[in-house]
């Protein structure tokens, strides 16, 4: 999306602006104008939420409804650009429908309020700044530290729960439970280790010195020859027959 491909919108709105409050037609044909030249916005901020709980054409609907804010709120006079303004106000519209319709995490009310006029905040500092604001810029502008902003919206984030039966995102048709998770092969260690056990036992000490040395701490045969004091052709003939060992008593004939 390029910066100046809505920038006509603001010309449009600015000559809205200028207009005579009789002259209502005008006005509502520049309105209308600028509504349908904005709503493939409306579309891709709608897709950029999709795959969260909510259909496509529901999400579009609250966005472009976003986007009839925006035009209607647009001040010209500001000398802001309209995507600066329009952005926010439409994502924060998304946002909010998605915080009042699909909340199902329990949230401290104090950060709950406070991300309900966040959203407000960040749509009017876009307008006086013509470009979204910092987190800095909005802690100022409400009053509250910085941290207080973060934990807002993370309340706005726990409130999009996705169903474990809806598609999931950039796997198209596959429900989202079957792209949870996978078989911890770690389970497997588990067990082999387990079962490993009684079997080093009837090893002497030093074959299970030897097996530590190789396989827990990664020395090869010369570097185990060294610690040992032992000849590599000896420690590799007692790690072949430690091996057979092992194997005879993990799997019986």
């Amino acid at each position: 999306m390029k910066d100046n491909e809505y920038g006509f919108v603001g010309d449009l709105l600015a000559e809205r602006a200028e207009l005579a409050d009789d002259d209502s037609v005008r006005r509502d044909a520049l309105r209308d104008e600028a509504i349908i030249a904005c709503l493939p916005l409306a579309q891709h901020i709608a897709q950029r939420y999709g795959g969260r709980g909510e259909t496509y054409d529901d999400l579009l609907q609250v966005a472009r409804l976003g986007l009839v804010h925006a035009v209607d709120r647009f001040d010209p006079s500001l000398g802001t650009d309209f995507l600066s303004f329009a952005v926010p106000t439409v994502t924060g519209e998304v946002r909010r429908h998605f915080r009042d319709r699909t909340t199902t995490v329990r949230t401290p009310r104090r950060a709950k309020e406070l991300a309900l006029r966040l959203g407000d905040a960040e749509e009017q500092l876009a307008q006086r700044l013509g470009r979204s604001p910092t987190r800095d810029e909005l802690a100022s502008d409400l009053g509250v530290e910085v941290s207080a902003i973060d934990r807002a919206r993370l309340v706005t984030a726990a409130s999009v729960t996705i169903p474990l039966d809806a598609p999931a995102r950039g796997h198209e048709g596959t429900p989202t439970v079957d792209l949870l998770g996978q078989e911890d092969a770690g389970f497997d260690l588990v067990e082999d280790t387990h079962a490993l056990k009684p079997a080093l036992a009837t090893l002497r000490a030093r074959e299970r010195r030897i097996l530590k040395l190789r396989f827990y701490e990664d020395l090869s045969q010369s570097a185990i020859a060294q610690r040992t004091g032992l000849s590599q052709m000896h420690v590799s003939r007692l790690l072949r027959q430690s091996i057979t060992h092992l194997r005879c008593q993990l799997v019986p004939a």
